[in-house]
């Protein structure tokens, strides 16, 4: 009679269904969106093949379409026209971003708007803040200095009709300084979602050619964490969550599964990003036939919701909500 316990009793076609553990639901899913001060048509990001970056004009119809098929949520990043070392284009009540979530908050009641909160795509050396010499000699992103930065660009974002603003810059303290600033604003309904742990990545590549967020000297590890410390990891979000946090989030997503699962634990909920490079992995690997994505993009998403995330960032939203049922 061995064996006594036949776990493939669980797994026909007909009981499957019945005892599925994860299920992924269109509600699950944030579509991130670029929006360009300079274009005038739709720009195809060429890292990203199916991403482009949308005209001011013409965000409004885009977030239209996602809603019609089922989206809540956006999240969106704005290239300005002008960068400067202040990046005073990012808090600019009539920058790129502030003008895309008044037209997308009259033209489609009912989603759910998120704005990044960084400065990168708004200053002329790359980086997410206020850049000094650090007590190395050496120029670094100034700590204190960019909180200052970061709670204007929330404020006005806030102002402009967002419902949730993401600080991604990785400074300390920013949720606590961002929270004062939002509620002295009279903004105190406004979420906060936390870039809690969000690793310098070699996978951000093709989302810097999208958002020309490059940066012209150094890198950022200084601010980002290490791929090599989980325990670091876990006290960056259990410090936002002590500073006021609405929702955390992991960066990148998949490989980072087992941070993720971890910082569920802290008992907020948890959103992941999967990244640019993950996307465009996928989309390369299967443009060649060596994998098929409808299969490969519904595997990875179930997956960082098993793990525990209560909302997924992905640049595949839009067909995932096409493919759900």
């Amino acid at each position: 009679m061995f064996p006594e316990r036949r776990m493939r009793r669980v797994r026909s076609r007909t009981i499957q269904p019945l005892l599925c553990e994860t299920t992924l639901n269109t509600t699950d899913l944030v579509a991130p969106l670029f929006v360009d001060e300079t274009a005038a048509a739709p720009v195809p990001i060429s890292s990203m093949p199916g991403q482009s970056r949308y005209p001011v004009s013409g965000i409004a119809d885009v977030v239209k379409k996602f809603q019609e098929r089922g989206l809540r949520a956006i999240l969106l990043f704005g290239i300005p026209a002008h960068k400067d070392e202040a990046a005073t284009g990012a808090y600019d009540l009539d920058g790129v971003v502030q003008q895309a979530v008044r037209r997308i908050r009259e033209a489609c009641p009912g989603m759910v708007i998120i704005t990044d909160v960084c400065a990168c795509e708004y200053t002329s050396h790359g980086h997410c803040g206020i850049v000094g010499d650090s007590h190395c000699g050496e120029p670094d992103l100034l700590n204190d200095e960019s909180l200052i930065l970061m709670n204007k660009i929330a404020v006005s974002h806030a102002k402009a009709g967002a419902d949730i603003v993401a600080p991604s810059c990785m400074l300390d303290g920013m949720v606590r300084s961002i929270r004062t600033a939002l509620d002295d604003a009279g903004y105190g309904d406004v979420l906060i979602m936390s870039y809690s742990t969000k690793f310098a990545s070699a996978l951000y590549g093709p989302f810097r050619e999208a958002a020309e967020s490059g940066y012209s000297f150094g890198d950022r590890t200084t601010y980002q964490m290490s791929p090599a410390n989980g325990r670091e990891a876990f006290l960056e979000s259990q410090l936002d969550a002590q500073e006021g946090t609405d929702i955390l989030m992991v960066k990148p997503a998949g490989p980072y599964l087992d941070v993720l699962a971890e910082i569920t634990t802290l008992g907020l909920p948890v959103a992941a990003y999967q990244v640019s490079g993950e996307y465009a992995m996928i989309k390369a690997a299967a443009e060649r036939g060596w994998i098929k994505e409808k299969e490969t993009v519904l595997e990875t998403l179930t997956c960082i919701k098993r793990a525990g995330a209560d909302l997924i960032i992905t640049y595949f939203a839009y067909d995932v909500c096409g493919w759900l049922p």
